[in-house]
């Protein structure tokens, strides 16, 4: 089994490439992982489509025919060529691919280092693919580690403090823009996170919001969660917005654009365009008077937030490269077979112990030792027997990480390293338990 990740960020793939790999529709994103599923050398899949990244990542049986594999059919739902996409794409495996996925957690690798977004994203991107069928054992003792690992980074380092996000960027630079952003009015489309979080940011700058959204209903539960001046008009007025008012942010989900050339009317002042979204929401060439800003284009903000951030960085690289290595040594230490060798050596050591004991006190003669060791040998074997049989049934389950904690803790065996039985449960099941809990 190999661990395998296939990688478009903002650092290889510009934006317009991006949007053609987006699985921002979760429709997609199951056709996609169905027809990994049907190579067979591709085990599970998780898939994390963001504004600044798609990863794939996947457990293999073989890395070379997967990569390939995954080339061609990114390729054939994207409608990129793949030689095209060879040239954009990174690929890590194994040690590479989790230390990859650490730093994604991280926000090590994000445009924004230090952002807290990619965490919940990672998380909804695991759900998915747990609640689909794509995502067995092999990736969720990666995603048990890599969230324990974003964890620590955050604790452990001051790179999340005063959090930062693609949103908080582009209303710091519409502030440097204007010069404050004080009682401005600020058109916001979108009622999703990345919507939200412009809005707060919006609001915690003085700037009065006016809220748009394809469903009504959904932003106002917004609105009602923003504290300041937020209005909410329907759909329909949008046109009549972005052409009123001087700033516009829009992250809405939609696959496709939602403000065009034929909606923009001309003005004499000046307007500025946000658009936060992948696939991009604007279709509109900047003009004389308006200028339009996407992901990409607030890189000089993010170059600055990453010199403020690099000392820190630097220490949290080093966790995530502490904590790749210890989950590959976790692996190891939760892996059946040593388990089944300790079992047996146990059963060995006890059986000479009792011999050795009979001996000395005179229940049995010194020369029958050899005897009595097969007897207890075979004997140990028909008891170990089953339950070796179950071991290795499980092994690739699952269940199987708590099953063998639980043995080496009833057992004893490995004492100094055996992780106690709920240290790596899954953030997902976690999540899931909560949510129960609470009905």
């Amino acid at each position: 089994m190999h661990y395998l990740t296939l990688s478009f960020t903002h650092k290889n793939t510009d934006i317009s490439i991006r949007e053609r790999l987006s699985f921002a529709n979760q429709e997609k994103k199951h056709a996609f992982a169905c027809s990994l599923q049907q190579s067979p050398c591709i085990n599970e899949t998780i898939i994390l489509s963001t504004c600044n990244r798609v990863e794939i990542f996947c457990s293999v049986c073989e890395t070379h025919e997967a990569i390939e594999y995954i080339y061609a059919k990114l390729a054939y739902f994207s409608k990129v060529s793949q030689e095209d996409l060879e040239k954009r794409g990174n690929v890590y495996e194994d040690n590479g691919a989790i230390h990859h996925l650490f730093s994604v957690a991280s926000s090590l690798d994000s445009l924004v280092v230090g952002e807290t977004q990619i965490v919940g994203q990672l998380k909804d991107a695991f759900r998915f693919s747990m609640e689909q069928g794509f995502c067995g054992q092999k990736l969720s003792r990666a995603m048990h580690h890599t969230f324990r690992c974003a964890a620590s980074v955050r604790a452990s380092t001051e790179i999340s403090k005063n959090p930062i996000s693609v949103s908080s960027v582009a209303v710091v630079k519409a502030q440097n823009l204007l010069g404050s952003l004080k009682d401005e009015i600020a058109v916001v489309v979108g009622a999703g996170e990345m919507s939200e979080l412009a809005c707060k940011h919006l609001l915690a700058h003085g700037a009065k919001l006016i809220l748009i959204n394809r469903s009504f209903e959904n932003a106002q539960k917004l609105a009602a969660l923003l504290q300041g001046e937020v209005s909410v008009l329907p759909y329909a007025k949008l046109q009549e917005c972005i052409n009123v008012h001087k700033l516009l942010f829009c992250a809405t989900g939609a696959p496709h654009s939602v403000i065009t050339e034929d909606m923009v009317i001309e003005r004499d002042f000046e307007r500025y365009w946000f658009d936060i979204a992948v696939p991009r929401d604007i279709e509109v060439q900047d003009s004389d008077k308006l200028s339009v800003f996407a992901v990409d284009d607030l890189k000089e903000i993010v170059t600055q937030n990453l010199t403020m951030r690099e000392d820190q960085a630097r220490v949290a690289y080093k966790i995530v490269h502490l904590a790749t290595i210890e989950f590959f040594k976790w692996l190891q230490m939760v892996s059946v077979d040593p388990l089944i060798k300790e079992l047996r050596e146990k059963a060995r050591e006890c059986s000479q112990k009792e011999i050795d004991k009979a001996i000395k006190k005179g229940n049995i003669p010194a020369q029958y030792e050899e005897q009595m060791q097969k007897i207890l040998h075979y004997a140990f074997n028909s008891f170990l027997h089953y339950p070796t049989k179950t071991l290795k049934n499980i092994a690739e389950k699952p269940e199987a990480d708590t099953i063998v904690q639980a043995m080496q803790e009833v057992f004893d065996i490995n004492d100094d390293s055996a992780k106690r039985l709920n240290m790596y449960k899954c953030e997902y099941q976690m999540d899931m338990m909560e949510k129960n809990n609470e009905i």
